[in-house]
Formats: structure tokens, C-alpha cells, sequence
């Protein structure tokens, strides 16, 4: 006899053979594994006075990150006198979302944290997935 849904009212048994319902339930665990999305969190680094052609080359290798499916975080990262202008720090991280816009959609707004300003994009489909 083996319980099948103990959190019902009366709780559900069966007569079955146990060895079978374990076998099940362990192929029932494997594919929900198997189906699991697994994303990971990359980071860019920036400073205020990130140049245009390493922007450009920063802004290339979030794309890329995007497209993998991966979450990234973009940081502008204030030194010394930089945390009088957070503002350009702000404007960076603008330009960046609105270059990504097309395949990613923001997850946490920009915020400072410190000496830190930093912004969350998640792609906006899936790998692997079609819509």
C-alpha cells in the first residue's frame, strides 16, 4: 500500500507495487532536472570615463550575453572624485539600456549601492525557445 497524496482529504492510498512507483517517481524527478532553465548573472564594468569605442565593446559583449540566455548586470564603478558625478554614471548606464533595449528588458531599475550604480537586463526570450 502506498501513500499517493498524503495533503488530501481523506489522504489517497494504492495498492501498487512499490518498486515501480519508486522507478516512476525518480523518471517523474529526472525530467523536471532535465526541463530546468539555468540562468547565471554576468557582470560588465564600467567607470564614468568609459571611452566610446570600450562602450561599444562592452554594449557588443552584453548583447552576446543576452543572446545565451544569461542575465547581466552592468556596474559603473566611482574611484576618488568620480562620486561628484553620478550623473554621468547615470547617463552611461542609460545609453547601455536603451542600446540593449531591443533584445532585453530591465529587471531592477538603476541604483546606487555605494560606490557602485548598477542595472540588471534580462533577454527577453529565452535560449532555446521560439515565439
Amino acid at each position: 500500500m502506498v501513500e499517493i497524496a498524503p495533503q488530501a482529504k481523506p489522504p489517497v492510498c494504492k495498492i501498487i507495487d512499490f518498486g515501480k512507483f519508486k522507478y516512476e517517481q525518480q523518471k517523474r524527478e529526472k525530467l523536471q532536472r532535465k526541463n530546468q532553465q539555468v540562468t547565471t548573472l554576468k557582470e560588465i564594468r564600467l567607470h564614468p570615463n568609459t571611452d566610446i569605442h570600450d562602450f561599444d565593446f562592452k554594449v557588443k559583449h552584453t548583447l552576446n550575453f543576452l543572446e545565451e540566455g544569461n542575465k547581466v548586470k552592468v556596474v559603473v564603478m566611482f574611484k576618488g572624485r568620480e562620486m561628484a558625478y553620478t550623473e554621468k554614471g547615470e547617463e552611461l548606464l542609460n545609453r547601455f539600456i536603451e542600446r540593449a533595449e531591443d533584445i532585453a528588458k530591465i529587471e531592477a531599475p538603476v541604483k546606487m549601492e555605494g560606490r557602485n550604480m548598477h542595472v540588471i537586463l534580462v533577454p527577453v526570450k529565452q535560449k532555446g525557445k521560439k515565439k
